[in-house]
């Protein structure tokens, strides 16, 4: 089930982030961009990621996940369509075969949302980086 790594690889990086913050009491909630051609299941990513989570900062945080639609452009008309699941990549409009593949395939953290020591304990939005 790569959704564990998918899950392993999320709390790492947040821990991560929460490290360089540097005052990160607890972890809340993460909230993830998941395109619907990402190959993830959604209910098995959030089993995944309370297991995960269990013995570090983020213990008992809340997965929020946003599913992305897949959509797609033909290049020779333009037009532009959800390629829903099983992908359709053939044009409806010309029946064209050169598409391009415009959403869908996202996997991404969002935004997280944490409890600093700070002296107003409210929770802190921390967008991460795409980056690695």
């Amino acid at each position: 089930m790569h959704e564990m790594s998918v899950a392993l690889a999320v709390v790492d990086q947040v821990a991560e982030a929460a490290t360089r913050a540097g005052d990160v009491t607890a972890v809340r909630s993460v909230r993830l961009q998941v395109g619907e051609l990402a190959g993830v299941v959604p209910d098995s990513l959030a089993f995944c990621f309370e297991l995960a989570c269990a013995g570090t900062l983020l213990e008992g945080a809340e997965l929020v996940t946003e599913e992305v639609p897949g959509r797609a452009r033909c290049t020779p008309c333009a037009h532009e369509w959800a390629v829903g699941m099983p992908p359709r990549l053939t044009c409806p409009e010309c029946g064209g075969t050169g598409t391009d593949l415009l959403a869908g395939r996202e996997l991404q953290i969002v935004d997280v949302y944490w409890e600093d020591s700070g002296p107003t304990h409210a929770p802190t939005r921390e967008p991460i980086s795409e980056e690695r």
